[in-house]
């Protein structure tokens, strides 16, 4: 098991190298001038542009700049400064990233208490009014997008409630009743996404063992249904539920970044957003490549549950 973590593990910093080489020159064949934001309307020399944009490190070759900008990723400045209004990388990170680990969390503490309960009881109910109710319910939330869910929830609080969720953003600490305010319907919103998959891949593995040998030699036994269901079948569903949840990450920080920008929410997703606008290239690449070493730090974690629920999985690695 120490064997294969540590594989793991040393495959997250060329994962991520090769992740920071797309998105750099990636950034380099869109259109668009950080220059031409910087200066804005006003009427400038061709001379005067050249100079800022010798200034801003932009004439130098592209593996001259990717290296300059890599050297500061590893040496604590995070990208170094943005080329919009100079402000370091490591303060926008500081700022922007506890409010999309936050929402992500929510989310997935609720997803968890949501969904493994809810496929159980689908499975144990199997083809009955609560297991359809159940399966219609995490059809909504596999089909519907979260950006058009997201604008018919604002819609209808304006239109019902006369209310929209808060603009300014506090820290938890900070109002917990405004935090709440502004986080409850991102955090539903994608929950009710994130949930849908693992419910439905809980109740399949739940179905699955229900009808093992193993579950009827406990029933055999005079074991209680309680315990059969919980304590042998729940066991072995969880870790497909496990797996699901690393592999929906990604989806998870994708949707983050989406309502972020809806909702007003000063995360990564409206940090990219306002750094794409600008052209600010720093900005886009650090914390892209921070999200990508997120999603790989998640899949790790994901690894290590492995061993708590599954022993064998240890002892096979």
């Amino acid at each position: 098991m120490r064997r294969h973590l540590a594989w793991r593990l040393a495959l997250i910093a060329p994962t991520a190298l090769a992740a920071s080489i797309v998105v750099f020159f990636a950034l380099r064949v869109l259109p668009g001038d950080i220059v031409r934001v910087i200066i804005g309307d006003v009427p400038v020399s061709p001379e005067v542009q050249e100079a800022l944009r010798e200034e801003l490190g932009l004439n130098d070759a592209l593996p001259i700049q990717y290296g300059r900008w890599l050297w500061s990723m590893v040496n604590g400045e995070f990208g170094g400064r943005s080329l919009e209004n100079g402000e370091p990388i490591r303060s926008i990170i500081s700022r922007h990233l506890p409010v999309t680990v936050l929402l992500a969390g929510y989310t997935v503490l609720l997803s968890i208490f949501v969904s493994v309960p809810l496929g159980v009881l689908a499975a144990v109910a199997g083809n009955r009014w609560p297991d359809y109710l159940i399966r219609v319910a995490t059809l909504g939330g596999l089909a519907l997008p979260n950006l058009w869910v997201a604008l018919l929830v604002l819609l209808g609080l304006l239109l019902f409630f006369r209310w929209s969720p808060p603009i300014i953003y506090t820290a938890p600490t900070a109002d917990p009743w405004n935090h709440m305010q502004m986080m409850v319907w991102p955090t539903l919103i994608l929950a009710w996404e994130y949930s849908s998959h693992l419910v439905r891949v809980t109740r399949s593995t739940m179905l699955e063992g229900l009808s093992q040998a193993y579950i009827t030699t406990a029933r055999s036994k005079g074991l209680s249904e309680r315990d059969v269901v919980l304590r042998h079948a729940l066991r072995n569903a969880l870790i497909p539920a496990v797996t699901m949840l690393g592999l929906q990450s990604g989806t998870l920080l994708s949707g983050a970044l989406i309502l972020e920008t809806i909702f007003g929410l000063p995360g990564i997703g409206r940090g990219l957003v306002q750094a794409a606008l600008a052209r600010d290239y720093p900005v886009i690449q650090s914390l892209a490549s921070l999200l990508v070493v997120l999603s790989l730090v998640v899949n790790l974690g994901v690894d290590i549950i492995y061993t708590l629920v599954d022993p064998r999985f240890s002892r096979a690695t």
